[in-house]
């Protein structure tokens, strides 16, 4: 009986990490941000990505993943390692792609609140918009 229990538990593995949508990808997104693990952070990304960064120091505009890339090192150098909670995350998906809003909240140095908006397109990070919003709420 045994035996079998965990034969059929090993075959979910497979099909439960199949299943991580979009939602799942900005989770593990943020966690790498706080940690300041670029290379983590990079690995969503599609080649041609976008980001809006708007608020703050680092406010722009960074298109491709070098530029990006930049950017994060740039972040994870002044700021990292951090905390990070979201709250309000919510996905909303169909056959051409997905997009993920969350208001998510660093706190290292400073805290620092940010709403989030992820769209995702074929599995990848297609475009990014890094909102500061000292008042944020949802936590």
């Amino acid at each position: 009986m045994f035996k079998r229990t965990l034969v059929a538990a090993a075959m979910l593995l497979p099909l439960s990490a199949a299943l991580a949508g979009p939602a799942d990808d900005a989770n593990a997104h943020f966690k790498a941000i706080a940690a300041g693990d670029v290379e983590q952070i990079m690995h969503g990304y599609a080649d041609n990505a976008a980001l809006q960064w708007v608020g703050g120091p680092l406010d722009g505009a960074y298109a491709g993943s070098d530029k990006i890339k930049e950017l994060w090192s740039k972040f994870a150098k002044g700021n990292a390692p951090l905390e990070v909670s979201a709250g309000k995350v919510e996905e909303s998906a169909n056959a051409k792609g997905a997009t993920v809003t969350a208001n998510v909240e660093f706190k290292g140095k400073t805290t620092i609140k940010v709403r989030y908006v992820l769209v995702y397109r074929e599995g990848k990070l297609v475009n990014e918009v890094w909102q500061i919003d000292p008042k944020l709420m949802g936590y």
